[in-house]
């Protein structure tokens, strides 16, 4: 694999996940900040995630050097500093215009043969591959929440792709211990385009008082075996995100019978009611543990 230098920028709840595994794949990892204190904070996380994989190895009987990959980890608030980095990966707020600003910047610091990448949920890579001033090195590298854990990457290709640079994208989230899979540029790639409209149609469901929440959660956990029902992924996920997304494919695609904004979803994030970051969404949480 020719990527041996990643530069991730953004070290919030995606991108610390995604500096951590890159380091953990071999990859000389910088990760990159606009404020000393969210770097201090995401550095932090991994500080906290790689103990656990140490103690975790520890009581298996196996070997696991946190010391090392974290070694491979070094944060920054220059993206100058990405001058040289083989593959740049953004993860920063979901808004597409501060993406596209943030991609124009990159094209005139990074080297010429750098790959660019966005962990974007939901706007059209194309755009931000046009910004970028590279379409034909640009790919979408969709990780999933938390990084650590979650095994699957979407690798998400435009019309301008070039096959190298999708087939190096695959072996880095290969590296980084993910089974990728590549699709076209489309709404929500694969896993969001049918998640976030199941989602909404839980919302719906509910709105309508044909079932209460708790129980569709629980219809969907044992009747069809999903380790969470919507209600409690859409906390999980961010009540803010999800109505993001949505607002989002609607505005794209208004003709689109899939894509609309339930009324609840809107009152949740209206009262600040954003999930699991605010302690309050469908239900009461005490940081990862729903009460």
């Amino acid at each position: 694999m020719a990527i041996r230098k990643v530069g991730v920028i953004g070290a919030g709840l995606m991108g610390h996940g995604i500096a951590q595994v890159a380091a953990q794949g071999g990859c000389d990892v910088v990760v990159v900040e606009e404020k000393q204190e969210f770097l201090d904070k995401g550095l932090k996380r991994i500080d906290g995630s790689l103990a656990k994989l140490a103690e975790k190895a520890k009581e298996k009987g196996q070997a696991f050097d946190a010391a090392a990959v974290r070694g491979r980890i070094s944060g920054t608030l220059d993206k100058k500093s990405l001058a040289d980095a083989d593959l740049v990966i953004e993860a920063i707020v979901e808004d597409l215009e501060v993406k596209k600003k943030l991609f124009q910047e990159l094209g005139a610091i990074c080297k010429k043969d750098a790959i660019f990448a966005s962990n974007t949920s939901s706007f059209p890579i194309a755009e931000m591959a046009a910004a970028s001033g590279r379409a034909d090195r640009f790919v979408g590298l969709h990780f999933f929440n938390p990084v650590q854990l979650m095994k699957l990457v979407e690798v998400i290709r435009t019309d301008k792709t070039n096959e190298d640079v999708l087939a190096q994208a695959r072996a880095f989230g290969e590296a980084c211990g993910k089974t990728p899979i590549t699709c076209k540029d489309t709404p929500g790639f694969v896993v969001n385009r049918l998640l976030v409209p199941y989602m909404a149609e839980a919302m719906k469901l509910a709105e309508r008082g044909e079932a209460s929440i708790p129980d569709i959660d629980v219809a969907m956990k044992l009747g069809c075996g999903f380790p969470m029902g919507p209600f409690e992924l859409t906390d999980y996920v961010g009540l803010d995100t999800t109505l993001s997304i949505l607002r989002g494919w609607v505005k794209r695609y208004p003709n689109e019978p899939a894509f609309r904004v339930p009324v609840l979803l809107e009152q949740k994030v209206k009262e600040g009611k954003l999930g699991r970051k605010t302690g309050q969404g469908f239900y009461t949480w005490q940081g990862d543990k729903r009460v």
